[in-house]
């Protein structure tokens, strides 16, 4: 068996159907028990997410906007674009649908394991703050399951600087810029034994430089940049999708049957209607989750620096970002490949979404393969960013505040972006896979059994509030 075997053979034990039970159970039954509560206060999680928190007693390194931003600095990335195309392509149509719902009640799991990373994070005298998923597992499960919460430190600080957070990213960011400046790879340089095209090369170069720049900075610098820099590529990479669809009109109804039909195996594939059915499954909620985080665990560690008194108020504010990325960008994406045929060209990553977008604007090829290579490459340059905090947040709760290991690891994470175009695509992804399945096993099994807090810390907050209680001030 070759590695490349050995490893879709692991990720398909990791993302199997225990997994997606997990994941998508844990997500129905929070939603059961709060009352379906993302979707009945999604305008407060909008109006939270814009306002200014009254009351904040400064607690916190960065705020709570900031924060937001760092946390969907690190979830808007190539999930967005590489990872819907690779999603529709591998599981059809009906991939989309399951994404989608995944996103829905993912919501409330991002809700949840924010809500607890605010709760029990750790203050310390000169401000800075430690928190996550770690610490919940800690101060809320008891000092009888550290070892669980080390695992996820462990698993995290690994994913971030091994899949998710590096590899991925660059890998994507390279990918478009040399599609879109040497599609046939006329201009190459052999290094390490292969064939590279000097467009890869510059940019491992050149996105490494700049995110040294900004990681070196620490968290402070990072939610500055972050805050600008996502709310603007966002907005453009919409805008652009909407372009499209509003180009193919007439192809939206059918695209969306496509939809439904392959999100239930109504279609003939290979495999049957069953094997059609159980891949869309897999390939949406696995990338679904791989896009937005919820249930990783990895968002919590950012919204922890938030300068907020609420938790719940954080809480809403973050699965509104789940709403952002996968209910909008994502479907975005996604029925912009599907109007446009992309999906059946024979394209792989990438590729997909900038045939999609080149042939469905009106400025042709040239035009929407360069606005796709530059929201991917902010897209994915805010993800390595964002996964730095997360990796090195874990690394300081495993070595219990020392920072000699965290600046081990800053040096390593930013080598690892360096490295990272010059891997091999699939096992790159199938790697991602693996340690987002891993991290969210012990995230999970923590807001089960926190799930009594949750609701205990909600009914608490939205009873003040309608009793005329100031919000931001937390009664302990």
């Amino acid at each position: 068996m070759g590695f490349t075997e050995f490893l879709d053979k692991v990720d398909g034990i990791v993302w199997g159907v225990p997994m997606l039970v997990l994941l998508v159970g844990t997500g129905i039954y929070l939603s059961i028990r709060l009352g379906l509560l993302q979707f009945r206060k999604l305008g407060i999680s909008a109006k939270y997410m814009l306002g200014k928190e009254p009351g904040i007693s400064g607690q916190g390194e960065i705020s709570s906007f900031q924060a937001f931003c760092v946390a969907m600095s690190a979830t808007i990335g190539t999930g967005n674009i590489v990872g819907v195309a690779t999603a529709v392509v591998v599981g059809g149509p009906g991939a989309l649908f399951w994404m989608v719902f995944a996103a829905c009640v993912g919501m409330i799991t991002k809700y949840a394991e924010c809500l607890l990373a605010v709760k029990y994070r750790d203050i310390g005298p000169d401000g800075h703050t430690l928190g996550g998923p770690f610490l919940s597992i800690e101060k809320g499960m008891g000092k009888q399951w550290t070892w669980l919460a080390k695992l996820f430190a462990f698993l995290a600080a690994l994913a971030g600087i091994m899949g998710i957070g590096t590899i991925v990213q660059i890998n994507g960011i390279a990918s478009a810029v040399s599609t879109f400046f040497d599609p046939d790879s006329v201009h190459t340089i052999s290094m390490f034994g292969n064939s590279y095209t000097i467009a890869t090369v510059a940019t491992a170069v050149i996105v490494t430089f700049f995110a040294a720049l900004v990681i070196i900075g620490g968290i402070t610098r990072i939610g500055t940049v972050t805050s600008y820099i996502v709310p603007v590529m966002a907005v453009v990479y919409i805008v652009a999708c909407l372009i499209v669809l509003i180009c193919n009109l007439g192809a939206i109804p059918g695209a969306i049957a496509d939809v439904f039909a392959g999100a239930f195996g109504l279609r003939a594939a290979a495999g049957g209607a069953l094997g059609a059915f159980m891949l869309a499954i897999q390939k949406g909620v696995a990338r679904g989750v791989f896009s937005n985080e919820a249930g990783l665990g990895s968002a919590p560690m950012a919204v922890a620096t938030a300068n907020t008194n609420e938790p719940v108020r954080q809480g809403l504010i973050n699965s509104f970002g789940v709403f952002i990325d996968t209910i909008i960008i994502c479907n975005l994406t996604g029925l912009s490949i599907l109007v446009t045929g992309a999906h059946l060209t024979g394209k792989e990553g990438a590729a997909v979404t900038i045939h999609a977008l080149g042939t469905g604007m009106p400025f042709g090829m040239q035009v929407g393969a360069f606005v796709l290579m530059a929201c991917l490459a902010l897209f994915a340059f805010t993800t390595i960013l964002g996964w730095d905090i997360y990796g090195e947040r874990s690394l300081e709760y495993l070595f219990n505040g020392s920072m000699g290991p965290v600046k081990v690891y800053r040096i390593l994470y930013i080598l690892a972006v360096l490295i990272g175009p010059f891997l091999t695509v699939s096992q790159v992804w199938t790697i991602a896979d693996i340690f987002n399945g891993l991290m969210a096993i012990p995230n999970l099994v923590c807001i089960l059994a926190l799930s009594g807090v949750v609701a205990k810390e909600t009914k608490d907050y939205f009873n003040r509030l309608e009793n005329g209680l100031d919000d931001g001030i937390r009664r302990k």
